[in-house]
């Protein structure tokens, strides 16, 4: 038995924060922020919206495609480094704005790898027989975490959500492999919020220090997100005895392009197999996949029978892949 994606979802703010918003906030340019990053705009959620009701659009819609009911789900992952509250877990939020009743709910921290984390670990519940219905939600609010004075990571980031609906499937399609790694001795501290754990309490100093806000070392993500990004693809092709060429759709995380295209290159997959919305969404963390396979779906872009390779690269460094037949 399998996993089958039975149906997608996204929630994504209506308000669009454009390079040449930005340009009024920070030195930059909209010329120097799409040769860098391949960024025009992004998704800025509304105020009074949390994350959950970002999380609840896009689990609804997916519930919609899919033809299931909230109340048949049995299970809800989300994926989130910027959750509701910092406990309990934002799933328990969508749990009841979605009216899905008692099941199993929790969330997961990986970053931009959070959804393919949330989907290994749906993936592996479906074939063990513990949930038949599993919600997997991948939803970002980096508004609310991203420091409008630092130009060098204010142009990345942008709110949203997306989701999809797992079911057991007996024949050949669905969900072929999942691949998930990742090395805190190399990442740990390139890219993070210092404050606001254990380890820095909130205190005034930490606020006036402005430690709550997203923290990055770009040049080491960049090198290790082309490394092991094209490293988990690698390990999905090996593990399904195909070659690039078997691949029909790259939908990877959106977090600048010339990440994408130095993968592309490694891999050798053609960059007209990647699905791209990083223009309109800029990076979305763990929401920027379900997004772009849900915009694939919708648009008509994914036909039954094709091959589709997920990938993505988060703080940790958290990684991982899946090959799915759809």
């Amino acid at each position: 038995m399998k996993t089958r994606i039975l149906g997608t979802g996204r929630g994504v703010p209506t308000k669009i924060l454009t390079n040449a918003d930005l340009e009024k906030l920070v030195e930059t340019s909209d010329s120097w922020i799409r040769e860098r990053t391949g960024i025009g705009e992004r998704r800025i959620i509304e105020e009074g919206r949390v994350t959950s009701d970002l999380a609840t659009e896009a689990g609804l819609k997916a519930c919609e495609m899919a033809g299931v009911k909230p109340q048949e789900i049995d299970c809800i992952i989300v994926g989130t480094v910027t959750p509701d509250v910092p406990f309990p877990a934002t799933a328990v939020f969508v749990q009841q704005k979605m009216g899905t009743g008692p099941c199993a709910a929790f969330d997961i921290s990986a970053a931009c790898a959070g959804f393919i984390y949330g989907l290994a670990m749906g993936d592996a519940f479906v074939r063990n027989r513990q949930f038949k219905r599993v919600l997997v939600i991948g939803v970002e609010i980096l508004s609310r975490i991203t420091d409008y004075t630092d130009r060098n990571t204010c142009v990345l980031f942008g709110d949203g959500a997306g989701a999809v609906v797992l079911g057991p499937e007996e024949g050949n399609r669905g969900i072929l492999s999942t691949h998930l790694y990742a090395d805190g001795a190399a990442g740990a501290e390139h890219l993070n919020v210092p404050a606001g754990g254990t380890r820095l309490p909130i205190s005034v100093d930490t606020v006036a220090q402005r430690l709550h806000y997203i923290r990055m070392n770009g040049k080491a993500v960049f090198t290790h997100a082309v490394k092991n990004i094209a490293a988990s693809c690698v390990a999905a092709l090996e593990a399904n005895k195909m070659s690039a060429s078997d691949v029909d759709l790259v939908v990877a995380h959106q977090a600048n392009l010339r990440i994408l295209q130095g993968v592309a290159e490694r891999c050798r997959l053609p960059m007209q197999k990647f699905y791209l919305n990083i223009e309109r969404y800029g990076n979305t963390s763990s929401a920027s996949i379900p997004i772009a396979l849900d915009e694939c779906v919708r648009d008509g872009k994914v036909r039954d029978e094709m091959t589709i390779l997920m990938t993505a690269l988060g703080a940790g460094f958290s990684w991982g892949s899946a090959m799915v037949r759809w």
